[in-house]
């Protein structure tokens, strides 16, 4: 029986994650990176020519923000929601303003644009 690949937390830079356009501004996209024999699993939120990118680990309790692939904004589109508890981040920082992780943050991903696509940078990034 094959056993579900590791989960990761991090990923190496120089990994290119595709364009930036290909995230609307005002939305988010998952991603699920494969690194060595685990995975990675973080989103970016785009607000216009900036990119936000967190690992997708709620700080509460370590679960996945989002029960569907690529829903981590509030209906107004203004911060980023858990799904499962209602805790919700400001985009720009990812401190959790409200819920059961208040005063927390979403751990950072750290990614950059160069010429219009998204890759993976190093922590000093």
């Amino acid at each position: 029986m094959n056993k579900p690949p590791t989960r990761v937390y991090a990923t190496p830079p120089g990994l290119p994650l595709g364009p930036v356009d290909q995230i609307a501004d005002g939305a988010a996209r998952s991603f699920a990176v494969p690194v060595g024999d685990g995975r990675f699993h973080g989103f970016i939120v785009r607000m216009g020519e900036a990119i936000h990118a967190y690992v997708d680990r709620c700080p509460h309790v370590g679960m996945p923000l989002a029960m569907e692939p690529d829903d981590y904004l509030t209906p107004s589109g203004r911060l980023i929601g858990c799904s499962w508890h209602g805790a919700v981040f400001a985009i720009d920082t990812g401190r959790c303003l409200d819920g059961p992780c208040a005063g927390l943050y979403l751990t950072p991903w750290p990614v950059s644009i160069v010429d219009g696509d998204m890759v993976t940078a190093g922590p000093e990034t």
